[in-house]
C-alpha cells in the first residue's frame, strides 16, 4: 500500500432482503428501513438503507483489499444523503497518508456521477 493508491470502485447493490436481514441482526426495526408508507410519511422517497449497514459494507470491501493481518483501528463517516435499496452503488477509497505502519484512507459510497452519500476516513494498522 502506498500514498495515492485507490481501491475500487467496488460496485454493490443493497437489496430489500439485505435490509430485513440487517434489521434482525442489528435489532434495528425502524420502519423507515422496510415500510415504504412509513418512510414516505417521514419525507423519504421510500425505504432507506441503514446507515450502519452502509458503513459495514464499506469497511468490509476495503479491508478485503489489504493484508489479512492489517487491523481497522478507526472508521468515521458522515451520512450526507440517504441511500436507497436496489440502486447501483460504488465504494472507493484513496490512501491519503501512511506513517509508522498506520494508513489513513479517505472513503466514500454513492451512486455513479452523483455526490457521495457517505464519506469518511479509515485508519488501518498495517502488518510489520
Amino acid at each position: 500500500m502506498q500514498v495515492g493508491d485507490v481501491f475500487g470502485p467496488f460496485i454493490i447493490r443493497i437489496s430489500r432482503e439485505q435490509l430485513v436481514r440487517y434489521a434482525g441482526a442489528a435489532d434495528d426495526y425502524n420502519p423507515i428501513h422496510y415500510n415504504d408508507a412509513v418512510a414516505k410519511a417521514f419525507g423519504f422517497p421510500g425505504v432507506i438503507v441503514h446507515g450502519m449497514l452502509n458503513m459495514g459494507l464499506m469497511a468490509s470491501r476495503i479491508m478485503e483489499q489489504v493484508e489479512p493481518s492489517a487491523r481497522l483501528e478507526q472508521f468515521h463517516v458522515r451520512f450526507r444523503q440517504m441511500v436507497l435499496p436496489d440502486h447501483e452503488l460504488m465504494i472507493t477509497a484513496r490512501v491519503r497518508q501512511i506513517e509508522e505502519r498506520i494508513a489513513h484512507l479517505d472513503v466514500q459510497l454513492g451512486e455513479k456521477d452523483t455526490k457521495p452519500a457517505v464519506t469518511g476516513r479509515m485508519r488501518i494498522r498495517l502488518p510489520g
